[in-house]
């Protein structure tokens, strides 16, 4: 090298930290008449300045100037390649390709080179020019050329295209090395499809290529991910039949799988083996297993198992750690150990652990879905004391506690103490909150939120929209709904501005907003709304709509739609739907099924009931109990009790838990043919099964009462009366009546005095009865002392007779004869009864409440009843 390139290249490198003044040396050099050659190490040194500085301009000047002086091609391959190394990608690519167009092209290195560091800084489509390039220049690719390649696509999820390259790389002269297989089995691993690269190690092993650890390792976990552990344990076998030895990544991968299957004690099983390695021969546990044990037995609920795995972690030194803490946290919250989640956080500090945000998060979460809000804010105020100040997650986790417990009011407190901290509220923050004031039926607050949303940038998205037509879905203003879906198309998150209110600035039709494009959740709301309205057309043109919109339905929408056509009983429209549905590959599910029985059943198409009922049992969906009652249901209407009373067997002995409405099907179904003995075996197992509760035993009493059986639900009565159970749903005074019809009026008085002392407000209407009954055997005095206490009860507002109205409606009774209203008709009788005039006459006088309007009960009273 001359002198003068010396004293340049001294000078470029003196200046190295003022880049501008370096430029400025060099262009003064280029700028002479005879500009001498720079040497290779002076552009270097010059390049990577200016690569360092961004001045891209200048090294494109410097490239179009080596490019005019004819210097050696390394010097340009050099500005090429630097710009590779520190990410210019796009500029290396412009370098290279005007380079290309003056010279041959360069060595084999260099491509491979450039198509690497295309892969690394994510530019697939240069590396694919890059390899182009080199194949029509008739520069033959070498494996390691393939294997860039193929690591390439994989990366870009072109999985078929690696494939077709893999398979055209013995035409090229090459040959597939263990990398080359590797790359492409993690691949298909990628895309869970551990299959096919279970197929490479095949094809791997006939070549006489060995496959590695890491290999087998890829395939294990893959497969492990999948559930399917029996074949990863198969590869563990295969792995060892090839000399090679299971490493620790093996067994964390299939312990991961067994506690992601439930299999926690197999897994435990192969976690006590590779403690005991002396005998073995297996690697030993790592932090990672420790890990993944400590988070098993929290899924699972062993607890007493992981303390005793945190006692021997802080034996061997390897528990005081955040992240071992913050395993254990999350299983104690997730199985309600919440005052002892609290301890631990303390205990963190205590023993030189400090707490990440991520840690109180933890514990904050699990109060807040408890419900224990007041300790959620006690926890955040301690954060705070140990200079951790809550995010984002942390506030938007207090918001969504308060708004599930609908306080929206401390929710907006939370938003509003959030902001003011400096701390901006995401998306779902404001989501959550916008979703609870719609729900709340707080409808102006939730379109000022919407403003407020949109004017501090926070951008309304997909979801936001879903809530807002939801919302007006519940508020029956579907047709605003379906005018928001069908502009939100055209405007995205705009279309809110068509609710109308003229504070809402929402019309802003930027980028954003028409991303904001309506999904299978907003269709599936609507569909379904409109369904429920009774707009079957409508609901069905939303569907072929959503269908043109390229937005496939899922089984969520299938079935919405199957739930309304079998609940309208258009089954053959609904069987028409489940073809498509099939086609469309959603397959049916428990709803599905239900639906379709709910249709059979309006049809009373028993036989076909029963044979979907097969065909669940066949594809392994159990029936629920809602599936059962449908069926109980339509066999009782047919009168086919005995067949219902062998599915309620069936239910118990798979588990299957009645509720109060099978066993009301059943006791209605006997009572109604008079069979009062079955009746009272199913009372007997309802009471074992759902407790001794108000409404079996009102159930029972107002069925045998209908029946006749006039004794046994006086018994009935008896019982409820003693378990002080509330009578609201009993017809006591149709058993009063009846019994004072069969002259048992010792029986009806004995009532009247066990509800008297016990204290229940009733139907004074019920002493009428009685007191005719009394006066007719001349028991006068006794007659008296009852309509005595009859209008102390009115004085004192003990009455009640708005269930006892409503149950009569229901089943279809006769009114008693003593009136329409209850005992407000006593007032009203015109029968000329002694005692009732006498009674009129004392109310007149002002016994009681004072006069005969005051007992009436006002007529808004009756309406709002």
């Amino acid at each position: 090298m001359d002198e003068p390139s010396k004293r340049l290249t001294k000078a470029l490198l003196k200046n190295s930290r003022n880049p501008k003044l370096a430029w400025q040396l060099l262009r003064r050099t280029l700028s002479t008449p005879n500009p001498t050659p720079l040497p290779h190490h002076s552009i270097h040194a010059l390049t990577r300045i200016l690569v360092r500085s961004h001045m891209l301009p200048e090294i494109h000047t410097l490239h179009t100037f080596l490019l005019s002086h004819i210097h050696p091609l390394p010097c340009q391959y050099t500005l090429i390649k630097l710009l590779a190394t520190s990410g210019y990608i796009q500029d290396a690519f412009s370098l290279f390709r005007s380079t290309r167009s003056l010279h041959p092209p360069p060595p084999l290195h260099l491509y491979n080179f450039l198509i690497h560091k295309s892969l690394k800084f994510d530019f697939p489509h240069f590396m694919s020019w890059f390899y182009k390039d080199m194949i029509s220049a008739s520069i033959s690719p070498v494996t390691y050329t393939f294997n860039l390649l193929i690591h390439g696509l994989c990366h870009s999820d072109r999985l078929t295209d690696a494939r077709q390259l893999f398979d055209v790389m013995p035409h090229k002269g090459c040959h597939p090395n263990e990398f080359t297989f590797g790359i492409l089995i993690r691949g298909y691993c990628k895309f869970g499809l551990p299959l096919q690269g279970l197929k490479l190690l095949d094809k791997m092993k006939r070549m006489g290529v060995c496959p590695n650890v890491i290999i087998y390792n890829t395939l294990i976990a893959s497969f492990c991910n999948k559930g399917d552990v029996e074949v990863a344990e198969r590869l563990v076998e295969r792995m060892r039949e090839d000399g090679l030895v299971p490493d620790v990544v093996t067994f964390n991968s299939r312990i991961s799988a067994l506690c992601n299957s439930g299999k926690i004690l197999d897994a435990s099983r192969i976690f006590r083996d590779m403690q005991i390695d002396e005998v073995f021969g297996l690697p030993r546990p790592n932090v990672v297993t420790f890990h993944l044990m400590l988070q098993g037995f929290g899924d699972k609920g062993m607890l007493e198992e992981a303390r005793t795995l945190t006692e021997s972690m802080k034996k061997d030194d390897i528990f005081f750690n955040v992240q071992s803490y913050n395993i254990w946290l999350s299983g104690l919250v997730r199985n309600g150990k919440l005052l002892e989640a609290q301890t631990v956080l303390k205990e963190m500090s205590e023993n030189g652990v400090q707490p990440t945000i991520y840690s109180y998060n933890i514990v904050l979460d699990g109060l807040c879905k408890n419900g224990m809000l007041g300790d959620a804010k006690t926890l955040m105020s301690l954060m705070i004391n140990d200079s951790i100040f809550p995010d984002t997650v942390t506030y938007s986790t207090l918001l969504h506690g308060y708004c599930t417990k609908g306080k929206v009011t401390e929710a907006k407190n939370v938003l509003h103490d959030m902001m003011k901290r400096g701390c901006i509220p995401n998306k779902y923050t404001c989501n959550t909150l916008l979703h609870s004031m719609w729900k709340e039926g707080k409808i102006s607050e939730a379109q000022q939120l919407l403003q407020k949303m949109n004017e501090r940038g926070y951008g309304l998205d997909t979801v936001s929209c879903n809530i807002v037509i939801h919302g007006l879905c519940r508020t029956g203003e579907v047709d605003k709904a379906v005018e928001i879906v069908s502009e939100m198309w055209s405007h995205g998150s705009a279309a809110l501005g068509d609710l109308g209110n003229s504070f809402m600035s929402l019309v802003n039709e930027d980028d954003h907003g028409r991303k904001c494009l309506p999904d299978l959740i907003t269709y599936s709301t609507i569909i379904n709304n409109l369904f429920r309205e009774g707009k079957l057309d409508e609901a069905k043109k939303k569907f072929v709509e959503m269908m043109g919109k390229k937005l496939y339905p899922d089984s969520i929408i299938y079935n919405t739609i199957l739930h309304h056509l079998c609940k309208r009983g258009k089954v053959s429209s609904a069987f028409q739907v489940l073809k498509d549905m099939e086609k469309k590959g959603c397959k049916k599910s428990l709803r599905t099924y239900n639906s379709l029985i709910l249709g059979l059943g309006n049809k009373n198409q028993i036989f076909e009931m029963c044979g979907l009922m097969d065909e669940m049992r066949e594809k392994g969906i159990s029936p629920n109990v809602y599936t059962y009652n449908i069926m109980i249901s339509c066999l009782c209407k047919s009168g086919r009790t005995e067949e219902a009373i062998s599915l309620l067997n069936e239910m118990l002995q798979k588990g299957i838990i009645p509720n109060m409405h099978t066993f009301e099907l059943l006791i209605k179904s006997y009572c109604r043919t008079g069979e009062f003995r079955p009746a009272q075996e199913v009372f007997d197992i309802a009471s074992s099964i759902c407790g001794h509760n108000e409404a079996l035993y009102a159930l029972m009493f107002n069925e045998f009462l209908a029946g006749g059986e006039i004794l046994e639900a006086k018994q009935f009565l008896d019982t409820a009366l003693d378990k002080r159970f509330d009578l609201g749903s009993f017809l006591y005074k149709d058993l009063i009546d009846n019994l004072c019809k069969v002259e048992n009026l010792e029986g009806a008085h004995d009532i009247l005095t066990k509800m008297m002392h016990i204290g229940y407000g009733f139907d004074p209407a019920s002493f009428m009865p009685v007191i005719d009954g009394l006066h007719k055997l001349g028991h006068k005095h006794e007659a008296d002392e009852l309509a005595e206490r009859m209008l102390e009860m009115v004085s004192e507002g003990k009455v009640g007779n708005k269930a006892y109205q409503n149950y009569r409606e229901l089943n279809h009774t006769k009114r008693s004869k003593y009136g329409v209203d209850g005992w407000q008709a006593i007032v009203h009788r015109d029968d000329g009864s002694a005692a009732a005039l006498k009674n009129l006459k004392r109310v007149q006088r002002g016994w009681g409440q004072g006069s005969v309007s005051s007992l009436q009960t006002p007529k808004n009273d009756i309406l709002d009843d």
